[in-house]
């Protein structure tokens, strides 16, 4: 990459779900003087600058059309490690995957990850990320002893709790929108086994799914629901427990790295890669309504079982590009989080509207959350809900509608919303869940870290600039 021209770098991305794109000037800096060069370089053209690690977001976090995009994959060394202490400090590039297998043999485990092992670091502090095990161990900069950033105006800096507070609660949560992390110290989890213990029982109403979140959180490590959202309450909920020390009778091997690789093959013959164009004709109302009920049936014998940390977290990549089985207009996923008050009434109202509107929810996903510090938190004391959309030109009018229509249902309900999924997310709605207060200091940083609004992102336009 030539940091000192624009030439040969207009290129098209999309986001995750393959449902919105744009053109932009891709650049892919390898060192933090190279990025320091990029904002130069941005603000000599009059262009701004979003940042994109792994591009996993479902929505318009990482586009920028026709303005530069930093991909910033380039930085991923992890530079130390202590297998004494558990902590941990690596460039924002760093992979899940690079991480945990290279702290696992070790005996440690990332204390927060996502649902695929793909996202980098510097994306899951800019997203914040949650896990199944929310309710007990928050978001991931919980665990975030402390960073260094660069800020558009050159200056670099290290944040921590009790260091530069302000921006530390604000930058993590804050999706790329003050600076960039450069480096991040992270304290990880002592595991003895590669294994968790896993529970599994089906769940045959929406109530007692969220019954079974709340009781079974505080009774185990980790708890996760999936709902058949088409036969609205039908589903199954997972909760794991970490392993003591001699429960696994052969930890040496368990926490290997090869112990814990997900196959690459079905039936150890049909290469995965191909999976997603035989599920590609299943993706209709009636095709999913058929295997959510197959999925369902299937579920109604309680089991306990033990699994691999990759297995049980990373479900996202049993199936290489299974987000292509949407076909050609991708899909987006809205992600609500609602006290535990007013839950199920929103919910059911929510579900109940997409089946009469013909537009259901292919896959619905429920955890247990808790309240945070962070500024831009999503984070209530109740639970979220994750539902992923089918695009396409017929559907996508009649979509952002009922989305806005879910927002509303969300918002007088006393929810909140994750800018990391949500696509529909308008000024207005960020006003009524954060409160002005919040998006006035976030103002205030923005002016102070990035006074020539320098990066701009396609969602910071969406969602913070005043019409």
């Amino acid at each position: 990459m030539n940091m000192l021209s624009l030439e040969n770098t207009f290129t098209r991305i999309e986001n995750f779900g393959h449902s919105l794109s744009a053109t932009s000037y891709l650049l892919r800096p390898r060192s933090v003087e190279e990025i320091a060069l990029a904002f130069r370089l941005a603000k000599r053209n009059g262009l701004s600058v979003a940042l994109r690690g792994a591009g996993r977001s479902y929505n318009d976090a990482a586009l920028n059309g026709g303005q530069i995009v930093l991909d910033l994959t380039g930085l991923n060394r992890i530079l130390e490690w202590n297998p004494a202490s558990g902590v941990v400090r690596a460039e924002a590039g760093v992979t899940l995957q690079q991480l945990w297998q290279h702290v696992l043999p070790d005996g440690w485990w990332p204390p927060v990850v996502s649902g695929t092992m793909t996202t980098t670091l510097g994306g899951c502090l800019a997203a914040n990320i949650h896990g199944k095990n929310n309710f007990k161990m928050g978001v991931i900069g919980e665990h975030v002893l402390e960073f260094q950033a660069l800020l558009p105006t050159g200056a670099e800096i290290t944040c921590s709790p009790s260091k530069n507070a302000d921006l530390f609660y604000a930058m993590i949560g804050g999706f790329g929108m003050l600076g960039v992390f450069t480096s991040i110290t992270l304290q990880l989890k002592r595991v003895y086994s590669g294994l968790l213990e896993v529970h599994a029982w089906p769940t045959h109403t929406l109530s007692e799914q969220i019954a079974s979140l709340q009781d079974g959180a505080p009774q185990h490590d980790y708890i996760v629901g999936w709902l058949d959202t088409i036969t609205i309450g039908h589903g199954q909920i997972h909760a794991a427990d970490y392993l003591h020390p001699g429960e696994d009778l052969n930890p040496e091997k368990t926490l290997q790295v090869s112990y814990q690789t997900l196959p690459d093959r079905l039936f150890g013959v049909m290469p995965k890669s191909l999976l997603h164009y035989f599920m590609t004709p299943f993706m209709n109302n009636l095709g999913v309504w058929g295997i959510n009920t197959g999925k369902y049936l299937a579920s109604l014998q309680r089991h306990t079982f033990r699994q691999s940390h990759a297995a049980f977290h990373f479900l996202l990549d049993y199936v290489p590009l299974w987000e292509r089985s949407y076909g050609r207009g991708g899909l987006i996923q809205y992600q609500s989080f609602l006290p535990k008050e007013t839950a199920l009434d929103a919910w059911n109202e929510m579900l109940t509207l997409a089946r009469r509107r013909g537009l259901p929810s292919y896959l619905g996903v429920t955890k247990r959350h808790r309240p945070d510090r962070f500024l831009l938190s999503h984070a209530v004391d109740g639970f979220s809900l994750a539902m992923d959309f089918k695009v396409s030109d017929a559907r996508r009018l009649r979509l952002r509608q009922m989305l806005e229509d879910f927002d509303r249902i969300v918002l007088d309900a006393g929810g909140r919303f994750y800018f990391a999924k949500n696509s529909e997310t308008t000024p207005e709605t960020a006003f009524r869940f954060l409160g002005t207060e919040t998006m006035e200091r976030f103002r205030a940083l923005k002016r102070r870290c990035d006074p020539d609004s320098l990066l701009e992102s396609a969602l910071y336009r969406r969602v913070f600039v005043k019409k």
